[in-house]
């Protein structure tokens, strides 16, 4: 089950909460009881491998690269 963060606008502390994804717009009551609360954006880690893209080569295609931009 995905979980979510939350801040209380009113005592200012942040807060964790299991629940379904359906769910997470739901309101949430901090810990302490407060229902002025607001759910926090998550940042999310990915880790792999890049590939780095060709390198255009010089005067060849692309828009700018072919001169169809002037």
């Amino acid at each position: 089950m995905p979980r979510y963060e939350y801040r209380c606008r009113t005592c200012g502390d942040t807060f964790e909460l299991s629940r379904p994804m359906a769910e997470s717009a739901a309101p949430a009551p901090c810990p302490v009881g407060h229902d002025d609360t607001v759910k926090l954006l998550s940042t999310v880690a990915v880790a792999g491998t890049a590939k780095s893209s060709p390198t255009p080569s010089a005067g060849g295609g692309g828009c700018c690269g072919g001169g169809c931009c002037g």
